[in-house]
């Protein structure tokens, strides 16, 4: 049985509830936040600890109906591959994962008050820029969700989300939307003026705060969303030193590949693996169900991502376990559980969330220098890929050429072949962790989903069912809620 967070005024701006005794108390009522130490552990909070994976998966092209039998049905599962929306508000949910990421920006502007209000501010540079830049990444978050994807062409006249750069102080405080271009403005001012503040040497744990390697990760794919593709290559090449992401992708051939299903589970989410740059714990069952959900990873797409060869001549290593017949997965979550206390039957199931990897910084950097028409230095990244995807991987054999390419894809517009490459690259490597809905968006994908009863639900490009609902309580806090 679900148990969920109860979250006061201060961390979802948006709950109409009566909060005035709290309004009169410090976010903190443990201490003052007086000290780097305690505005630390102020931004522990300052991350949405929520998932968008359970509905983001279920949206893709990479779900599809498994039907009736050994699966599980749940509301934040089929209503979005149905295109529907969910009323539930339980972990998983949109409304969940939009008040989580308030909560994380109420954290980030409590943290910058205290350090305005201090006698010091210069002391606490290093934590000024880790709350500017998970307020900047919330924010991201929620307009990449809640409001169409950008496009230079329309965003100034989009919808938004809010944009909040002050703690709230009064009860159903009211908001405008504005517009996406100026959320991605206000975005790139907290980006660009906190990044160069993060300090590693701040966190205990770095994968689970904004490191600078998760912090340039997190500005690359800003910059890819912002079509600003020269941007993007400079800060993916900073991630790592040298630029030189190859050794720290996940090493699937000659490791990952011959664990056992407990060690594989084991490893995925580690903070001492090299990939993962930003982790995130949140409350959410997507560990216990993302095999077992009735719309999800089904056989059609196992054959075709998986089972078949891929444009290099070969098949990926990724090994696949099921939980019955049709419940496909590859072994990235477990959960761990929190019980209430020691006697306590109930509790809350926790699941461990890459935000930002290796993987996606090649990713990102590839399809850069594709759109700048730098096609070599895109193939490139392609293999690089590939060679730590491929058992006995040989350049001569799997380098992806042009008449790999035509005959593949049958174009002979080698730059469309080499897109469709990559995003077909990203959806093996991302299969279960939500990542495909995002580039669906921003490359204006059909996605089609049809039902064991045959039914054909289709979403087109400009469908407005792609744009997550705002929740109903926002419409007290003044903002207009997204026509679908």
């Amino acid at each position: 049985m679900r148990k969920l967070f109860i979250y006061t005024c201060l961390a979802s701006l948006f709950a109409a509830t009566g909060c005035e005794d709290y309004l009169e108390q410090a976010v903190d009522q443990r201490t003052k936040l007086d000290t780097g130490e305690k505005i630390s552990e102020l931004l522990a909070t300052a991350y949405p600890q929520a998932d968008y994976v359970t509905f983001t998966e279920a949206m893709s092209d990479l779900a599809l109906d498994k039907g009736p039998g050994n699966v599980e049905v749940d509301e934040v599962n089929r209503n979005p591959y149905f295109y529907q929306e969910v009323e539930s508000r339980d972990q998983g949910s949109p409304d969940y994962y939009w008040n989580a990421s308030y909560a994380a920006i109420a954290a980030a502007n409590h943290a910058l008050e205290a350090i305005r209000n201090s006698p010091d501010p210069n002391a606490f540079s290093a934590q000024k820029g880790e709350a500017l830049v998970a307020r900047a990444y919330a924010h991201f978050m929620l307009v990449s969700l809640f409001a169409n994807i950008y496009d230079p062409a329309t965003a100034a006249s989009d919808p938004g989300i809010p944009y909040v750069t002050e703690p709230e102080d009064v009860v159903l405080k009211q908001y405008e939307r504005r517009t996406v271009a100026y959320v991605y403005e206000q975005i790139e001012k907290d980006l660009t003026e906190g990044l160069p503040l993060i300090n590693n040497n701040a966190y205990r744990v770095p994968k689970y705060h904004f490191n600078t390697s998760a912090a340039h990760a997190f500005a690359a794919r800003f910059y890819l969303f912002k079509q600003d593709y020269q941007k993007v290559i400079q800060h993916a090449n900073q991630v790592f030193p040298g630029g030189d992401i190859g050794p720290n992708l996940r090493p699937w051939v000659g490791v990952y590949s011959t664990l056992t299903a407990n060690e594989g589970l084991a490893i995925y989410t580690q903070a001492t693996e090299n990939s993962n740059l930003l982790l995130v714990e949140a409350p959410s069952l997507w560990a216990r169900n993302y095999g077992r959900y009735r719309y999800g990873l089904a056989t059609p797409i196992v054959n075709y991502l998986f089972r078949s060869e891929n444009v290099t001549g070969a098949t990926w290593v990724y090994p696949l376990y099921t939980q019955g017949d049709e419940n496909w997965l590859v072994l990235k979550f477990r959960e761990h559980f929190v019980r209430e206390d020691v006697n306590a039957e109930i509790g809350i199931p926790y699941t461990i969330f890459p935000l930002f990897t290796a993987e996606e910084v090649l990713f990102n950097r590839a399809e850069a220098h594709l759109q700048l028409g730098n096609k070599e230095a895109a193939r490139d990244d392609l293999n690089l890929f590939a060679s730590t995807r491929i058992e006995n991987y040989s350049p001569s054999a799997h380098r992806i050429s042009n008449d790999k390419l035509r005959a593949f894809y049958g174009t002979r517009d080698e730059e469309a072949a080499l897109m469709a490459a990559l995003l077909d690259f990203k959806a093996a490597e991302f299969v279960q962790e939500g990542m495909r809905w995002f580039d669906i968006l921003r490359h204006k994908i059909r996605v089609e989903h049809p039902t064991i009863d045959g039914q054909l639900i289709v979403s087109e490009p400009g469908d407005p069912h792609r744009v997550l609902q705002l929740p109903q309580e926002t419409e007290l806090a003044g903002l207009e809620p997204n026509p679908r």
